[in-house]
């Protein structure tokens, strides 16, 4: 084994020497994928699968074909040791078609409504047998069930803040349902954790761009739009969990709220806004009322009132209209 010599006249730097930068770093042209603006790259893992059908069946014809090498392999060993002159290769035939029997069992396979089987011989895909019950299908191969139901899960509460930088706890039903039982089984390892760690990620980023309320004309929030904010969440989840092929049903906002540390304060913004608005409702309605009085009042004939009468009349009418107490009636004795 060689060793390294420090002596910088054997060719290696001395620690008093210049020290080279490393060159940067290539950059990719503009398109590639990880550049800003360009979709993530996916994880390659060689050739792509795609599912595809494997060949099998009815369990209940493999049934008739098992039984029926059974019968002739049985009766050549019979017909061959039984004769006055025993055959030595009916024996061995029928050998044979009991072995091949034998090794044909190993071939059926039940599969439940709902479900499907993904099979592989020696490491290798060879396809997916889709129809249920009793099924005969290509021997000595692993079956691994693959369940193709609906499904669904709720993510768990998880604290984000949101486009104007409010701490909210947000959590979603994602319905999903596998579509590709080959990418599901080989392209990622355990597809369901795939899913739910994908979710997560996927309302947490809808979370951050877009406000929880108050935004914007024409804004998108998560409590006014909250199917808007679904339709976004059930794309950006598809997108993220298609290389496993699985295919999103719909998504949901299943809890919205802020955060306990900045709750109370909201809730009296919310409270605020809610008083402005009934006053403004009230004020709306008062007017309308002041209106309709002065016209009922000239059009009759009532009294005549010049304007400051007409003035205070207005005044004294808001004032009862719009006050959150009870008006106390006065009685005017002047002349």
């Amino acid at each position: 084994m060689s060793t390294m010599n420090p002596n910088p006249a054997q060719g290696y730097p001395s620690p008093t020497a210049p020290v080279q930068m490393a060159p940067a770093p290539q950059v990719a042209p503009p398109g590639m994928p990880g550049q800003p603006g360009q979709p993530p790259m996916q994880a390659v893992t060689g050739k792509r699968l795609q599912e595809k059908l494997a060949p099998s069946i009815s369990g209940l014809v493999g049934v008739v074909l098992l039984l029926a090498l059974w019968i002739v392999g049985i009766a050549l060993i019979g017909i061959g040791s039984t004769t006055y002159e025993p055959s030595g290769g009916l024996i061995v035939l029928g050998v044979v078609i009991i072995i091949v029997a034998v090794l044909f069992q190993s071939s059926f396979t039940i599969i439940q409504p709902g479900e499907t089987k993904v099979l592989q011989f020696l490491g290798n895909y060879v396809g997916t047998v889709r129809a249920t019950g009793l099924r005969m299908t290509i021997p000595f191969t692993s079956k691994r069930r693959v369940s193709v139901r609906v499904r669904n899960f709720e993510t768990r509460e998880i604290k984000v803040n949101d486009s104007q930088g409010n701490p909210v706890v947000i959590g979603a039903i994602i319905v999903w349902q596998v579509n590709d039982t080959a990418q599901s089984t080989f392209q990622v390892e355990y597809y369901e954790n795939f899913v739910h760690v994908q979710s997560e990620a996927a309302l947490r980023h809808i979370a951050t761009i877009h406000p929880y309320d108050n935004g914007e004309s024409g804004e998108a929030t998560l409590r006014g739009s909250t199917d808007q904010v679904a339709q976004e969440l059930a794309q950006e989840v598809g997108e993220r969990v298609a290389i496993a092929g699985v295919r999103i049903v719909e998504t949901r906002i299943s809890s919205l709220s802020y955060a306990p540390e900045i709750a109370s304060a909201m809730l009296q913004r919310q409270q605020a806004q809610a008083v402005l608005a009934a006053r403004a409702k009230i004020v709306e309605g008062a007017v309308t009322m002041v209106q309709s009085a002065l016209t009922r009042i000239d059009k009759d004939g009532i009294v005549d009132m010049d304007d400051d009468r007409k003035a205070a009349m207005v005044a004294n009418l808001l004032v009862v209209l719009c006050s959150d107490s009870r008006a106390m009636p006065t009685v005017n004795t002047g002349s």
